[in-house]
């Protein structure tokens, strides 16, 4: 591999346009988190005829879509030059199968790359093997470090994370002007917050996480039913999985309703205590529950560790936390958020405690304030505690 790409672009030409690419993919950061914001373009003529993002968690990365997109675009794939990469294509089945077949099957001769995989169990994978394919593979370094496009996905392959890994996890919550997460009870029968357009955007959430964690207080308190529906994608919906230390869910509520035309409704797992209620346990099996008994904590609740590793046990990488105050705080005192998305609708007022003074303790990194309809939306990264 050499590190001046010969192509009819200059390697500062080259340099640029990897530059860009990277500004533009790290737009979609909290989209498709913990993977890497990466982009791609298809070279023709010394020209790019075609770009390409990893838009979301779990949709088609970059060099898939560049790809497409050249093919749209009319050119020739015979008058194609190289695809330039931000980031060094995958070789291994995730979400999605390796960009390297699709490389491969494009008939490009050449791929130039800003930036090596940091996971030492990939590292280099990809490029060899192009490289073995016959494909030529130039590295412009320092165009699109990592440091910079996608610092959150550093944190994801740290080897002190590697070695006890668990997912990554999205706290999602609305609240008041003045931090409370539930409303006064004449606005939004005492339970809605913010608008419809941020109850779609949160349908889009759902449909791109691998499971749902909630406590049992939410259940009790609102009876949530954690569905995914349009705008949403319901072809595979998250689990729905409920800390419930004592079995309090009752098995009624609408988590065990059939799903809506058109819904998605993920299996329903209820982690309880090692040893909770044998009755209880039954009734909320019969309802349609899995069950499982784990350790508790020096509180007294289910011990969040061992949910982490269970999760992750499941095959669970992307979690979405919707929860209350109490459950909130135990995540981000014990530092299991790595991801933070709130809704603060025009209501002033409230009930219950606020979360206001966790936003004076956390460290906040890459930072987006945006605005849906009347709500104000904060998303960011949280960084480990010093």
């Amino acid at each position: 591999m050499s590190e001046m790409a010969t192509t009819s672009l200059s390697e500062s030409s080259l340099r640029e346009i990897l530059v860009d690419l990277a500004a533009q993919a790290r737009r979609r950061r909290f989209e498709v988190a913990p993977n890497p914001c990466v982009g791609a373009a298809v070279i023709a003529g010394g020209q790019v005829i075609a770009r390409g993002f990893h838009e979301r968690w779990g949709g088609p990365h970059a060099e898939v879509e560049a790809l497409a997109a050249a093919v749209a675009s009319g050119v020739p794939s015979s008058s194609w030059e190289a695809l330039v990469v931000t980031l060094e294509p995958c070789s291994s089945h995730g979400k999605t199968p390796p960009c390297t077949d699709a490389i491969l099957a494009s008939g490009i001769r050449r791929v130039i790359v800003g930036a090596l995989d940091p996971d030492p169990r990939h590292r280099g994978a990809g490029l060899r093997l192009l490289q073995e394919a016959g494909i030529e593979v130039d590295f412009v370094p320092r165009a699109s470090e990592l440091d910079r496009t996608a610092p959150h996905f550093l944190r994801w392959v740290d080897v002190d994370r590697q070695r006890r890994p668990r997912p990554w996890t999205i706290a999602k919550w609305a609240q008041t002007r003045s931090g409370q997460l539930t409303p006064p009870p004449a606005v939004g029968g005492g339970r809605w917050i913010s608008g419809p357009e941020s109850l779609r955007e949160v349908q889009l959430l759902r449909g791109r996480v691998d499971a749902i964690v909630t406590g049992v207080t939410t259940v009790l308190h609102d009876d949530p039913r954690f569905t995914v529906r349009p705008p949403g994608d319901p072809s595979k919906p998250p689990l729905r999985v409920i800390l419930d230390s004592y079995l309090r869910t009752p098995p009624d509520c609408k988590l065990f309703a059939p799903p809506g035309p058109g819904e998605g409704a993920g299996q329903v797992h209820i982690l309880c205590q090692a040893g909770a209620n044998a009755a209880r346990h039954v009734a909320l099996e019969r309802a349609g529950a899995k069950v499982t008994g784990l350790h508790s904590s020096e509180e007294d609740h289910v011990a969040l560790r061992d949910v982490q590793e269970w999760l992750w046990e499941q095959g669970v990488r992307r979690v979405l936390l919707e929860a209350g105050p109490q459950l909130l705080s135990r995540h981000l005192e014990a530092g299991f958020i790595d991801q933070l998305r709130v809704y603060t609708g025009n209501v002033m007022g409230g009930e219950g405690p606020t979360m206001a003074p966790w936003f004076t303790r956390l460290r906040l990194a890459e930072r987006l304030d945006r605005e849906v309809a009347d709500d104000a939306v904060l998303e960011s990264f949280v960084l480990p505690s010093e």
